[in-house]
């Protein structure tokens, strides 16, 4: 008896030894902790055990395992015939459970997020008696939508400042009318429809379509590729993937385009001279890696060189490019660097930007320097994406059929009392910069689409903003029928490609087509449900309860590719709301 109570005794000491021991080495009591001291001084540092010879699986049971070595890391391996145990579920000891012990759950740590965006406030509403004029430059960027998709593709919503309603809008194309001659680059379309979250507003669609350009009268490309191969772009999803969407852009060439490859890390230099020659172009993309830190600005103006060294007159010279934006050394300054392209964009040279990967991506940097650069903004998360914006989509991406092109709307207070435009917030002009040359805006490339979304309250309506005691009717005897037919007169200014005076087109909105407005239909309730997909993700609290399942069926059934894909996604944003409790 006395020899088995002495086995017991050191038994125990042994267990609560091992249940104070720390995978590094350090041992404390919780008795000892609480007191301030240390109970037994620790035994002394012996090295790791050597790795075993052969590799074992790793059972991960979240709180308990096999009572091991431990390994180099501070991890208790499990061995193969130790099923995971619960702790709730563990009962008596049995051979399967012999010798396991409680370990506590490791937390790893993840790298900060560090991504970058300069989101803006929702668009106020505004009071036509006070302010009926409505100006913005037009806006082809696409890419806030296809990182939006990137965010709900890894389970989560996208931060309200990583979404820009018309970049949403304007992914997708609609059934405009073609312009009817070229002498006249694009065409304004209009309609109006009873606003499904607001039965009091309507919604009022400006379409712009421009026109087509056949690949046999594209003109020659000068195209300088600006990629980022510093250690940041070494993830698949970045240089990988920019390799990728290049390579598709070299195999879309006619005989008389020419490309140059630029690179920049820690410094900048010129890997590829001008060729036409596919086979070079692509061999010069598979020998690129990353590794660095990033000069952009200094890749930048290297690009810009080699731009106007090959300056093809009447041609499309362009610089594009391609990184995460994460601009650590150099002009690192985004004023700065905008001041920068400013000063190139009078050469004729326009920068378009694709961006790529996730953590550090600096969106506000990538969507200003393009919009700066007259040139457009696109977000890469797939090779799909960069054959749509590369291949698919190259004559639009590419080749200009009219510049600075803006949009100012009149609304008549006699039919119109409010309205709210829906995005465009950071495009937003003065209204004086409407017939101003000298102030820059946003260009339209061959077949690209412009659509523009306002929700408005008709005169007489319940409005978001109640009545004011001295406000004065626009109605009544001094509101004649003429003025009474027209809802809004809309004008639009352009440039042709190689002109610098502006040119006009308008068009009148009739009143009648706010009474006759029905619900949304068919390619009008598509482009609405994509709208209200936008505010929903930037809490636009106008909405009301209309959420992402309404946004859904709203959308309707498409057989179009991208379509179909926007309506897995609103459900996938519902599910990810609904769990979160959004």
């Amino acid at each position: 008896m006395r020899f088995a109570a002495t086995v017991i005794t050191l038994s125990g000491i042994a267990f609560l030894s091992g249940c104070a021991t720390s995978p590094d080495g350090g041992y404390t009591s919780a008795e000892a902790d609480k007191a301030g001291t240390v109970s037994t001084p620790p035994p002394p540092v012996v090295a790791s055990p050597p790795p075993p010879p052969a590799p074992s699986r790793i059972v991960v049971t979240g709180s308990r395992a096999q009572g091991a070595p431990a390994n180099q890391f501070g991890f208790y391996e499990a061995r193969e015939a130790a099923p995971p145990i619960d702790d709730a579920s563990a009962g008596p000891a049995t051979s399967a459970t012999e010798g396991l012990r409680y370990i506590r759950p490791v937390v790893v740590p993840e790298e900060p997020d560090r991504e970058r965006y300069d989101g803006e406030e929702v668009s106020p509403v505004k009071l036509v008696s006070t302010d009926p004029l409505s100006t913005f430059s037009v806006d082809v960027d696409t890419g806030a939508y296809a990182n939006t998709r990137r965010f709900l593709a890894q389970g989560q919503l996208p931060p309200r400042d990583a979404v820009r309603t018309e970049e949403m809008i304007n992914y997708f194309r609609y059934d405009y009318a073609k312009p009817a001659s070229r002498s006249t680059p694009f065409s304004v379309n209009t309609d109006v429809a009873v606003t499904p979250w607001n039965a009091n507003t309507r919604l009022l669609r400006v379409g712009l379509r421009g026109y087509d350009l056949p690949r046999s009268e594209r003109p020659a490309a000068n195209l300088v590729f600006l990629m980022d191969v510093s250690g940041s772009m070494g993830r698949p999803d970045k240089l990988p993937l920019v390799k990728t969407a290049l390579a598709g852009l070299a195999g879309e060439l006619s005989p008389r385009d020419k490309v140059s490859i630029v690179v920049y890390a820690g410094a900048a230099g010129l890997v590829l001279q001008p060729t036409n020659d596919e086979r070079k172009i692509k061999q010069a993309l598979d020998r690129l890696s990353a590794g660095g830190s990033t000069a952009g600005g200094a890749g930048i103006q290297l690009a810009y060189q080699i731009a106007e060294d090959n300056m093809i007159e009447g041609g499309v010279n362009r610089v594009i490019l391609a990184t995460d934006g994460d601009f650590n050394v150099g002009v690192s300054d985004r004023d700065k660097l905008i001041e920068m392209i400013e000063e190139k964009r009078d050469s004729g040279i326009t920068l378009t930007t694709l961006g790529f990967g996730t953590g550090n991506y600096n969106e506000a940097l990538m969507e200003q320097v393009a919009n700066h650069g007259n040139g457009n903004y696109f977000y890469i998360d797939s090779a799909l994406e960069a054959k749509k914006v590369l291949g698919d989509e190259m004559s639009s991406t590419l080749f200009t059929i009219a510049k600075d092109v803006k949009i100012q709307v009149e609304f008549n207070p006699a039919v119109i009392k409010q309205y709210r435009l829906i995005g465009y917030e950071n495009r937003a002009l003065r209204n004086e910069d409407f017939d101003n040359d000298r102030v820059d805006a946003g260009d339209i490339g061959a077949g690209h689409q412009v659509t523009a979304i306002y929700e408005v309250v008709p005169a007489g309506a319940k409005g978001w903003v109640g009545p004011r005691r001295y406000e004065r009717t626009a109605t009544g005897a001094g509101a004649g029928e003429s003025l009474m037919a027209e809802a809004a007169y809309i004008k639009l200014r352009y440039k042709l490609p190689d002109g610098d005076t502006s040119r006009l087109i308008d068009t009148v909105v009739p009143s009648i087509a706010l009474r006759n407005a029905s619900a949304p239909q068919g390619d009008f309730a598509f482009a609405t449900s994509v709208a209200a997909f936008g505010q929903r993700l930037r809490g636009d609290p106008l909405l009301g309860e209309f959420g992402f399942d309404d946004i859904q069926r709203l959308s309707g059934k498409q057989s179009d590719y991208w379509r179909q894909e926007f309506g897995r996604l609103a459900g996938v944003a519902d599910s990810v709301s609904t769990r979160s409790g959004g």
